[in-house]
């Protein structure tokens, strides 16, 4: 008889078990950047952000800020032998490409050394550089430019005065 209760309790567990184990099989994908679905269950992706329509240079939100590229890098070769980054930005084509020249802070090496070519550390543009788009932020965003950030504390003071 206690053979019997003990195994009909094991059997009954193991039956609670792969109930919830089921339950759980697919459970529902975290809310992040793109929500809905379960875990299994494959949502499509975004559509890839358009070039914008503005043209010509961004204004840079910071001080030092890596300039965004004005253009379409689709298909550009950027690797350990070749940069087409270069083929218009560099000291010796960017006149008459009309670009503008790869700055003088990439000509220095890791130990202040100036260097005739860009660095190994700058050669990689966009690790810092990234295409202008048309994308919408995925987040909320309240970043203030430093101008900003510093004209609302000039207001600050002359109404404290």
């Amino acid at each position: 008889m206690k053979w019997f209760a003990i195994s009909s309790l094991v059997t009954a567990l193991a039956l609670f078990g792969v109930v919830v184990a089921d339950e759980l099989s697919d459970p529902p994908a975290p809310d992040g950047l793109r929500p809905g679905g379960t875990i299994s269950e494959i949502q499509p992706a975004p559509e890839i952000a358009g070039e914008t329509t503005l043209q010509g240079r961004m204004e840079r939100n910071w001080p030092e800020q890596p300039p965004v590229i004005p253009h379409n890098i689709r298909d550009y070769q950027v690797d350990a032998r070749f940069n087409r980054c270069l083929t218009c930005h560099s000291r010796g084509e960017a006149v008459e490409a009309g670009a503008p020249m790869v700055s003088v802070s990439h000509f220095r090496g890791r130990n202040d050394q100036v260097l005739l070519a860009v660095s190994p550390d700058r050669y990689f543009c966009v690790q810092c550089h990234v295409p202008q788009t048309d994308a919408e932020p995925l987040v909320g965003n309240s970043f203030r430019t430093a101008e900003q950030v510093l004209t609302e504390m000039l207001k600050r003071q002359e109404e404290g005065q």
